[in-house]
């Protein structure tokens, strides 16, 4: 199963709020800006009917969202050894991932997730290829308001030592058969086999949404 439908509340409350997020950003005197602040109240409502946060919790991380609305994006690193997958134990709820975390706005894909691998693992990569592009809200995941999108990377071990770092407990390497309890907002089934699949297959083409 690639893709989970998203339920019609979640749909109508993001495009509310990406509507008013890049109206307040272009808008072009007060009557503009006071209908689009409507709108952004509006979404915080809805989200905040299908959730167990008010809706001034909502208004808020809203307003931390400007300019013209887009995907975030998060990387990741699919690291594998003698048929192994390394994975991470966040310490935000004690689960399981593949290495990585938001982009940050400066850096390469490539230098993000090099860095993410070593804050979290103490391990060097070098990105090799993509395994996959995917929208990370879909495909089994527990649903996020803000659309995002994950960047799977295949990455190659060029030094360093497993080590956790501040935001992880723990780093191993799993048999894909034995895998322990996912952190799914992060890390889903589907990534994992995708990057088992692009090693055994080096011609095997990215997957994506």
């Amino acid at each position: 199963m690639h893709d989970a439908p998203l339920p019609q509340w979640l749909r109508w409350a993001r495009e509310i709020q990406s509507m008013s997020q890049t109206g307040l950003t272009f808008a072009q005197d007060s009557y503009d800006r006071a209908r689009y602040e409507r709108l952004t109240a509006l979404a915080a409502e809805i989200t905040a009917a299908h959730t167990d946060l008010e809706a001034e919790y909502w208004q808020a991380q809203f307003s931390r969202q400007p300019g013209y609305a887009t995907p975030k994006v998060d990387v990741r690193a699919a690291i594998v050894s003698a048929g192994r997958i390394l994975l991470v134990r966040e310490r935000a709820d004690e689960r399981w991932c593949l290495p990585g975390g938001w982009a940050d706005v400066g850096e390469t894909p490539t230098a993000m997730v090099a860095r993410e691998v070593r804050e979290e693992s103490g391990l060097e990569v070098v990105p090799q290829r993509i395994v996959g592009v995917y929208d990370t809200n879909r495909a089994q995941t527990p649903l996020e308001f803000f659309h995002a999108y994950k960047i799977v990377f295949l990455c190659a071990v060029v030094g360093g030592a497993p080590r956790p770092g501040d935001e992880t407990l723990a780093v191993e390497y799993f048999d894909p058969r034995d895998l322990p309890p996912l952190s799914l907002n992060r890390t889903g089934q589907r990534h994992i086999d995708d990057a088992l699949a692009a090693v055994a297959d080096p011609s095997r083409p990215a997957s994506f949404d």
